[in-house]
């Protein structure tokens, strides 16, 4: 594994239960890289992802994910994995009953911070980051969906994640307020994060090319160059 490789799969095949879904995955991703996995609902890609995250066990072929190994992880790693991880979803996942603060909040609480200062300046930083600075009082409800979506990212940021995993992230969106998030996003992976990016958003993926995998009958297989991917065979 070089010294920037930060997720990397060698032969691996990816199973739901007891479904094949993928087979002889080879893929390495540097850190600051930013990537997107293209291919119809149902090839595959969720279910990498989930695997990246220890939600799916790996079973066959090897695979290391910000210095773990997938294959020799124990239960009480999987934790710690998942710190060096984050997690934006199309849904958002946000606690509706709590403020944007008191979502944050509840997350470092949960991953063991306990200084009140530290809480705050982090949580300060991070909305920062994705300019809702003075939204910290809003319930969600309160927000547009762009604007939920970057609470989401501000919360995948808390724990200075080495990688984001993002799902969709501008399914819901407006392209306005998708290519906001896009700038973000890119923003995240030019300060030395990995962003792996799932998307059936392909004029944006037109519009901001960057390196591309592409989920398509069990396998996965890399373009170079966006031009040479045929869009229309990968939709529904």
């Amino acid at each position: 594994m070089a010294l920037d490789t930060i997720i990397e799969f060698e032969n691996a095949s990816i199973f739901q239960k007891d479904n094949l879904v993928l087979k002889d995955v080879n893929l390495s991703i540097s850190k600051g890289e930013f990537v997107y996995f293209i291919g119809k609902v149902g090839s595959g890609k969720t279910s990498l992802i989930k695997t990246i995250n220890a939600e799916i066990p790996l079973k066959e072929g090897e695979a290391k994910v910000a210095g773990f190994d997938l294959t020799k992880l124990k239960t009480n790693q999987k934790p710690l994995l998942r710190r060096k991880l984050g997690v934006v979803f199309q849904d958002f996942k946000l606690l509706s009953d709590r403020t944007v603060f008191d979502n944050l909040h509840f997350v470092l609480k949960a991953t063991g911070w306990k200084h009140k200062n530290d809480i705050n300046d982090r949580i300060a930083e991070v909305l920062d980051k994705v300019n809702l600075s003075y939204k910290g009082y809003k319930m969600p409800h309160q927000l547009s969906g762009g604007e939920q979506q970057r609470v989401v990212i501000a919360r995948a940021l808390l724990n200075d994640p080495e990688i984001i995993l993002a799902d969709e992230p501008t399914g819901n969106l407006d392209p306005e307020t998708s290519e906001n998030l896009m700038k973000i996003l890119l923003d995240i992976s030019n300060n030395g994060r990995a962003v792996v990016m799932i998307t059936h958003d392909y004029n944006m993926v037109k519009q901001f090319p960057s390196r591309t995998i592409t989920f398509e009958d069990g396998k996965v297989s890399e373009q170079n160059e966006v031009m040479e991917i045929d869009f229309e065979s990968l939709k529904e």
